[in-house]
């Protein structure tokens, strides 16, 4: 059973930076493993994604290049350093992982699938 359980969010000033992580278990060798987030009244959108076929990651045009996802696979732990951090990327944030069969761009954009899992979120709050 897939487990994903998020820690690291918190308050920063704008320009300042957090990192979250996901201890995540559980998901089979060739799975899409991400994050997203969702802001009040907004709909949730993708952050940032890798595909573990491949080990790639692809990010948000709104994150790239302050945001990097990294993964330690000797202790099953995903990371998103967030660097340069603005107001508008306040927003529960939420570690995923999906059957996206390598289609971890379409899952960024909002693509579903047969196995879809989600954690509890962690929320991130930029002050201006």
């Amino acid at each position: 059973q897939v487990q994903l359980v998020e820690s690291g969010g918190g308050t920063v000033q704008a320009g300042g930076s957090l990192r979250l992580s996901c201890a995540a278990s559980g998901y089979p060798y060739h799975y899409c493993l991400g994050w997203f987030r969702q802001a009040p009244g907004r709909e949730r959108e993708g952050v940032a994604a890798i595909y573990t076929g491949d080990g790639v990651p692809v990010y948000a045009d709104s994150v790239k290049g302050r945001f990097t996802f990294s993964q330690d696979n000797g202790k099953n732990t995903l990371y998103l350093q967030m660097n340069s951090l603005k107001p508008e990327d306040t927003a529960m944030y939420y570690c995923a992982a999906a059957s996206c069969g390598g289609t971890e761009r379409s899952w960024l954009r909002g693509a579903s699938y047969e196995h879809n899992y989600w954690g509890q979120g962690t929320q991130v709050t930029v002050s201006s």
